[in-house]
């Protein structure tokens, strides 16, 4: 079964998503499951998680309606706020839900980069635990030393690192990222997701060489055991279509043994993700 590990959903409206500037103006429309659905059967996925991209309950909500309705979506990974008091009341209300699965805050958009260190947020985090439920860390280059120090302090709390922490490919720098990421890769709890990374490079002249490297990263850090794949879509959209994402990540593991790539091209998010029996 091969599972994408990282997707979002959205009906369009202007106000809601501020962050698709004039440069972006294509993500300007709905994105529902039935259009990735039609992506996904082109390239012979099964299914998805569906990841938040806007930091409200009614979002949670409505992605989890979305999970009902649709076999293909086989997690849900909403927003609650983990820094509010009422954190724990929220995750009860969708901790039954069977297809809620996680949790993410848009962390990278926080000007401190020791956001996720502040009191009221690792007393969110910490609340993760009663409820099964994992964190999906998204962040920039800049804030790695937190999430170090956050998978540390949580040794017991599955984390994932979403689109492999959005290094800096455009500019091929890997460095301090690689040492970082092999930093972060030595607390066994957290995975990683290779999603992302077209949108890191230049959208319009990237070559399949050009991601090697930060492949070869993530690849010697986490090893097969602890990587999956995302598109990110419909945000890839911008750089490639989707099945170019999936044929760039295919291509590159061609090196590894059959086993080892079922695993990153679905196994591994269904264990990381407890849907089983999906």
């Amino acid at each position: 079964m091969k599972i994408d590990a990282h997707q979002h959903f959205w009906k369009y409206v202007p106000q809601e998503y501020p962050w698709i500037d004039s440069g972006k103006a294509l993500l300007r429309r709905d994105f529902l499951p039935a259009d990735l659905a039609r992506e996904q059967m082109s390239v012979g996925y099964d299914g998805s998680i569906v990841v938040q991209a806007r930091q409200t309950l009614e979002e949670t909500r409505w992605l989890l309606e979305l999970a009902e309705n649709n076999p293909r979506i086989h997690g849900v990974v909403g927003w609650v706020d983990l820094r509010s008091p009422a954190a724990r009341e929220q995750l009860a209300t969708f901790a039954p839900h069977p297809k809620f699965v996680g949790v993410r805050h848009v962390v990278q958009d926080e000007s401190d980069d020791n956001f996720m260190l502040r009191p009221e947020f690792l007393r969110g985090i910490a609340a993760l635990a009663e409820f099964g439920l994992v964190y999906d860390i998204l962040i920039f280059p800049k804030q790695l030393p937190a999430a170090i120090q956050l998978a540390r302090q949580f040794p017991a709390q599955p984390f994932v690192l979403d689109h492999i922490a959005k290094p800096f490919i455009k500019d091929r720098l890997l460095s301090p990222w690689a040492e970082q990421i092999r930093e972060l890769a030595t607390c066994p709890n957290v995975y990683c997701k290779i999603s992302g990374i077209v949108t890191e490079a230049d959208w319009h002249t990237s070559r399949p060489e050009d991601f090697a490297p930060y492949l070869d990263v993530v690849l010697a850090a986490f090893g097969p055991a602890r990587l999956m794949i995302g598109s990110d879509w419909p945000v890839c959209l911008l750089a490639t279509s989707y099945g170019q994402v999936i044929k760039l990540a295919e291509d590159y593991f061609t090196r590894l043994s059959y086993g080892e790539q079922e695993k990153i091209f679905g196994g591994n998010t269904l264990f990381f993700y407890r849907r089983h029996a999906c």
